[in-house]
């Protein structure tokens, strides 16, 4: 089953200083059918203005990746946790036990990300931070995982959480291919160019919801970033 979701209807808010679109409910936008895609709780689709961003708030018992597409993105916690994430890179923060944030974008120009949010499979756990630079031409042409709670993907950021976060950069006509299994939940997007998955196109930006399959096809119809999550 593959369900393309047009970026035209997912859920929208306009703060000025945030231009946020919803693929599943969050804050204002409220969507029964739409609560999440398996473990997948939040995936946003956010623009932060320049000098501006999100002042020190809460989290628990959470898994927060947040893939830059544009721009970079400054984060400080409460565990005394800084850095900066820049274009094309990632950082996971496990919320554990409570853990306050801050994110900023302290660059002179909008800056664009996804931020996905996965539920936890270990409710308790010591809150933690980290980032890693992902090289797209390490990616070119097939998926790379960039995020993972499973001990064999020991290059990935480590969350809590029987998921993985994967990435692919695509030229026009390549292609790309996961075995997958057909009781997950999958979820990917395209951060640049239309892509086609399984026969099935969609555009830049629009969100994919897979399951009961076996095997995933993704062809570049245009260049293309794409971003995926694989939860339980």
């Amino acid at each position: 089953m593959i369900e393309v979701r047009p970026f035209a209807g997912l859920g929208h808010a306009d703060h000025g200083w945030l231009n946020a679109s919803h693929h599943f409910s969050f804050a204002d936008y409220h969507d029964p059918s739409r609560m999440g895609w398996g473990a997948i709780r939040v995936w946003n689709d956010d623009e932060i203005a320049a000098r501006s961003g999100f002042p020190p708030h809460p989290h628990s018992d959470m898994e927060i990746i947040t893939y830059v597409r544009s721009g970079a993105i400054t984060h400080e916690d409460s565990q005394g946790n800084k850095g900066r994430t820049g274009a094309g890179d990632v950082q996971v923060m496990s919320a554990g036990t409570g853990i306050r944030h801050a994110e900023y974008n302290k660059e002179d120009e909008a800056t664009t990300l996804f931020q996905i949010w996965v539920m936890t499979d270990t409710r308790g756990a010591p809150p933690a931070w980290g980032a890693k630079p992902f090289p797209q031409g390490d990616r070119a042409g097939r998926f790379v995982t960039l995020a993972s709670g499973f001990a064999e993907d020991g290059d990935a950021l480590h969350i809590n959480a029987a998921a993985r976060v994967m990435g692919a950069t695509l030229k026009q006509g390549e292609s790309a291919e996961l075995t997958l299994d057909p009781a997950r939940h999958v979820y990917l997007v395209a951060a640049r160019g239309a892509v086609e998955v399984n026969g099935k196109r969609a555009e830049a930006r629009d969100g994919i919801a897979v399951t009961d399959e076996d095997t995933l096809t993704v062809k570049a119809l245009d260049d293309a970033e794409i971003v995926l999550v694989d939860a339980r």
